[in-house]
């Protein structure tokens, strides 16, 4: 028989662990919570042979309860501490960010499998109690390693969101502050790149505006940043997008920097004929 003692004063936790071990319903195991001194302790008593799998059991509810429990708070932590100089506001989004990408599967595996469950296994295969807490802290120091370097990420990612928004608030004013010069362009839009047409449906030369060019910036669009950059050059007073596929980014700042001045079209001649055109040249 091995018998193993899960440590908190956490009474979430302490539901928790109870619930999951109820609904798990591990062969051969007996199990009680009781009080001891200053810790609630949830006892897990197992009378079966298979030692491998109720340790792979134990290892991995553990692992539950640290990342349901734990994980966010050791992410706010590390925000706090090595970001302190942002507001409230700028932790919370980095912090959004953070718990994003700790659901990417290359997080999952690189970590939780990785770090969590070998070092949780390690432990309970030489241990017959676990204070969760100071585990967590002395324990797990490669896990909130891990978790440090992907609060640097998620720091990285939200000044990224920050610049470019702040880039496309820039290029909202100046375009509400200037009169159009073009009463009406067409811009194409098929397989992520754009053809831009005048009113009389004329093609309208990007590579010639790009000479006039005051508005890219380090922030990158991809090829779309000519079409950009003549669309703010002849500064139209609406653009009809003739969507040809799936909207993507950069339709999605478009309709951030001119937002009225935009409406898209799916299923008008334009849109027929560049379809035809595209189906065309994809069989062709």
């Amino acid at each position: 028989m091995k018998s193993f003692c899960i440590k908190t004063n956490n009474k979430e936790i302490l539901d928790y662990l109870l619930n999951r071990i109820e609904e798990i319903d591990f062969e051969n195991i007996i199990y009680t919570s009781k009080q001891f001194k200053i810790y609630k302790n949830v006892i897990i008593h197992y009378i079966g042979k298979q030692l491998e799998e109720f340790n792979e059991f134990l290892s991995e509810l553990i692992e539950e309860v640290i990342i349901q429990f734990y994980e966010e708070k050791i992410m706010q932590q590390l925000i706090n501490y090595n970001y302190f100089y942002f507001d409230n506001y700028e932790k919370n989004k980095i912090l959004e960010n953070c718990c994003a990408l700790v659901d990417t599967e290359e997080y999952i595996n690189e970590v939780e499998e990785n770090v969590i469950q070998n070092e949780i296994i390690k432990y309970i295969e030489q241990n017959h109690s676990m204070i969760l807490d100071g585990f967590v802290t002395f324990r797990l120091k490669k896990y909130i390693s891990c978790l440090d370097n992907l609060v640097d990420h998620g720091v990285n990612q939200f000044i990224i969101e920050k610049e470019y928004t702040e880039f496309i608030s820039l290029l909202h004013i100046y375009v509400e502050n200037k009169e159009p010069e073009y009463s009406l362009l067409h811009l194409i839009y098929i397989n992520g790149e754009s053809i831009i047409l005048d009113e009389d449906k004329n093609i309208v030369s990007v590579s010639d505006n790009i000479y006039h060019a005051k508005y890219l910036s380090d922030i990158s669009f991809s090829s779309n940043d000519f079409a950009l950059n003549t669309l703010l050059t002849l500064l139209p007073k609406k653009i009809e997008i003739h969507l040809i596929g799936e909207e993507d980014e950069f339709i999605q700042t478009l309709k951030l920097i001119f937002e009225q001045r935009i409406s898209i079209c799916r299923e008008c001649n334009i849109c027929k004929t560049y379809r035809l055109l595209n189906s065309a040249k994809i069989n062709h």
